[in-house]
This record gives C-alpha cells, structure tokens and sequence, in this order.
C-alpha cells in the first residue's frame, strides 16, 4: 500500500511533468522550422570563406579523402533552393570508391545559410546547371 504522503508526491510529479509536456508542446507551435530544418528567412550574407570551409567539410565527408582527381569549383551565386533564396557553391571532382577504382566525376551543391556551409546535396547536377567552374587543387592536395 501506498502512505498518503507517497500519493501526493506521485500525484505532484504526474502534474509537473503535464506541466513540462504542455510547455514542450506550446514551444514547438511558436519555433517554426520547415522542411529544411532551417529558420533563416532575411537577407543572406556572402561566405567569405567558402573554400576553407567546403574542404574542412570535405576531409571529414569523404571516406577517403586524399588522391582527388578532376576537382572544379564555381563562385557562389545566389539561387533558389526548396524555395529559400542562398548561396550555392557547385563542386565537381572524382573520388576513389571503396577500393582503389575512381567514379565518374559528379556535380554537388553546397548551401550556404548566413554565409556559413548548411548542407552538400550530392545529386546537384540540376542546381549547378550552367555553373562556370575553375581549377580547385586544394581539394586535390587534401590529406587525412
């Protein structure tokens, strides 16, 4: 059996923790976030340091991320994505499969959100479409 006092504790912490899920709830109405996960909606600043950022991001991304061939990289331009204007940066390079073979080089997009790296999608061909690239040996050069 349960002592009268035991009882009121339960009931006590059954009402916070109401009182904590109503709040989790209320909070989840009030921070919307689309389908991006992302919440910035003003004008989006230039990423100053987009290079050193995408091969920062690259070294950890790639499985094995040195012996890159064909590596191209475009200036960021500002382009609509899942209906957010941002800036995208197109990438183009050849990485080794899981043995030692390369796979076809392919186009990626990388999305910039406050002038800082947000997300690469791999299949950015269609993003990247009409993109001027340049040499991008940094990305050749990347070490483990």
């Amino acid at each position: 059996m349960i002592g009268i006092g035991q009882a009121r504790a339960v009931a006590r912490a059954r009402r916070l923790m109401l009182i904590a899920a109503c709040s989790l709830a209320l909070g989840a109405c009030a921070f919307r976030v689309d389908e991006w996960g992302d919440r910035s909606e003003g004008q989006q600043s230039f990423p100053a340091s987009y290079r050193t950022e995408l091969l920062a991001f690259l070294r950890t991304y790639l499985n094995d991320p040195t012996g890159i061939k064909e590596a191209a990289i475009a200036e960021p331009v500002m382009r609509t994505v899942g209906g957010r204007l941002r800036y995208v940066t197109c990438v183009r390079y050849s990485a080794r499969d899981n043995g030692s073979a390369y796979s076809p080089a392919r186009e990626r997009a990388v999305l910039y959100v406050d002038g800082r790296l947000d997300r690469l999608i791999e299949e950015g061909a269609e993003i990247c479409a009409g993109a001027n690239y340049g040499p991008f040996p940094e990305l050749e050069k990347l070490t483990r």
